[in-house]
């Protein structure tokens, strides 16, 4: 067992971190203004000042935060991991980031002695509690075989897609296609429901058929009793979009339906919805149609 150092303790990253406690591995974070949540502190885990005092105890490093500069502080800001970091330390970065960065702070990990590893996740709060996630991950062979028993603990789909910052290339891709599909999950709703059919009996039937996707399953159903309760918020989604169409633009490629769901995201933020579950992007389509589903 080992004892790792996991950062980032919000909706993903707290049944994560237990499953790792579950298995055995000790567990220390950086203390917050608030305190740290009974199901992780009753099973030992325990806190520590910031990043570096992790770094100084800790074989694992896992990083569980919301954006590249959120990433670039942990690792390499004022007592950050890089100055506790010691030889042959794994850091592996479950967030969602850019992947140019990532591939510079792999090399400056990797330049002080660690190994580093990007293997961002998909499958939302209920993959994290369900230990059911899908890790994509951009990692030496070496890197790779030492994360993979500990992702194992966390995640069902587990993919070595490449070197350093392919697995957030992936995940960039990922976020994509989830957005696009939730726009279509939406968007057939919303037909369905304005010609008076009922939506739920439509979902049913789609479910057997071509457009069945765990989409159509999980935030079709969200969609149609209206709990738009946050598994994964509009604003990280928004992030994620961000980071596909700045990669666009730098590699001169035109993805029209990605920002076509971007303006609906944000549409959702002007309305008071940057907290939403994703599936909210429902909402915004509704206000243009002046209806909503169900109704």
């Amino acid at each position: 067992m080992s004892k790792i150092g996991f950062i980032g303790l919000g909706i993903m990253g707290r049944p994560m971190a237990g499953h790792l406690l579950d298995a055995g591995h000790a567990l220390v974070t950086v203390k917050r203004g608030k305190p740290l949540a009974s199901e992780l502190a009753d099973k030992g885990m325990q806190e520590l000042a910031d990043p570096r005092a992790v770094a100084e105890q800790a074989e694992v490093i896992i990083t569980m935060v919301p954006d590249t500069p959120d990433v670039e502080q942990v690792l390499f800001g004022e007592n950050g991991v890089i100055e506790g970091l010691q030889p042959g330390t794994l850091v592996i970065d479950m967030s969602s980031i850019a992947p140019l960065p990532t591939q510079e702070f792999a090399r400056r990990i990797t330049d002080a002695g660690g190994e580093y590893v990007d293997a961002p996740v998909s499958g939302g709060e209920g993959g994290a509690i369900n230990a059911a996630l899908t890790i994509m991950v951009g990692a030496t062979d070496k890197g790779f075989e030492r994360a993979r028993p500990i992702l194992e603990v966390m995640g069902k789909t587990i993919t070595h897609i490449g070197g350093h910052g392919d697995g957030q290339t992936c995940k960039v891709a990922n976020q994509i296609v989830v957005a696009l599909t939730i726009e279509a999950v939406a968007e057939g709703l919303l037909f369905a429901s304005r010609a008076g059919a009922d939506v739920a009996k439509v979902r049913e039937s789609l479910l057997g058929g071509l457009a069945q996707s765990k989409i159509l399953d999980v935030h079709g159903e969200r969609m149609i009793e209206r709990t738009f309760d946050p598994g994964f918020k509009v604003r990280l989604h928004q992030k994620d979009l961000n980071l596909a169409l700045e990669g666009a633009r730098t590699l001169n490629l035109a993805l029209p339906g990605t920002a076509n769901a971007q303006q609906l995201f944000q549409a959702c933020a002007a309305n008071g919805g940057a907290d939403w579950d994703h599936a909210g992007m429902l909402r915004a389509l509704e206000k243009l149609a002046d209806h909503e589903v169900g109704q």
